[in-house]
This record gives structure tokens, sequence and C-alpha cells, in this order.
């Protein structure tokens, strides 16, 4: 059971990327995938969501109308498939090492959650700086 984060890089103020949490050992049917990200000095923040039970979506503040969440829908291996996070318009303060992780098993584990300790797998994290 895995999560490789990618994607990350140098953009320019208004830029966009898009990052990669491929999951491996685990279907995406049953678990909600998050990003969450942490720049220094601050403390880690869930940046968004995607809930297993209904597709449904959270964005924090200050991301919405520039981030979305999706997944890759080919469904050719259901024990491997990834979840994507489109970053438009990023700013400045949009400079962090961005992570996904997956929701702990349990009779909660389609839905989203607000807290880093209700996840259980994480990728390795991948960096994004917004620069000129």
């Amino acid at each position: 059971v895995q999560l490789q984060a990618s994607g990350g890089g140098l953009v320019q103020p208004g830029g966009s990327l898009r990052l990669s949490c491929t999951a491996s050992g685990f279907s995406l049917d049953y678990y909600a995938i998050a990003w969450f990200r942490q720049a220094p000095g601050k403390e880690r923040e869930e940046v968004s969501c995607l809930a297993a039970s209904d597709g449904s979506t959270y964005y924090i503040d200050s991301v919405k109308g520039r981030f979305t969440i999706s997944r890759d829908e080919s469904r050719s291996t259901v024990f491997r498939g990834t979840v994507y996070l489109q970053m438009n318009n990023l700013k400045s303060e949009g400079t962090a090492k961005y992570y996904c992780a997956r929701k702990s098993p349990g009779p909660e584990s389609l839905q989203c959650g607000d807290s880093a300790s209700l996840f259980d797998v994480w990728g390795q994290g991948t960096q994004v700086t917004v620069s000129s």
C-alpha cells in the first residue's frame, strides 16, 4: 500500500501545475484521498479532498475557484489509480511541499476528514515553488 506524489516544480505567479498522486495496493473506490501542504515554519494544512462515497470535494477557502481535485476514471486496474490536483493561477503563498494522503480504514474511510491524524498512508511529497 503506497502513494506517490509527483508533478511539482517551479512556476511563476499566475501559472499552473498539475500534481498527481498514484495509489497502489488498494482501491480508490473505498478511501477518500486528500492533498495537504506544508510551507517552511508553518503547520501542515489540508488543501483539498475527494470523497470516495459520492465524489464530493473539499477545498480550503484560499484555493477555491483555482484548484480542482479529480480522479483517473479509467479504472484499468482495481488496485491502482491516480488522483490529480490541478492548480491554476498559483500565488506565492502556494509555495510548499504538497503531500497526498489516504483516509484511515474504518467506517468513515470513504468520507473526507479535516485533520491529518485521520489519514494513515502518505506520499513522499512534491515541492511546489511559486516565484518570479
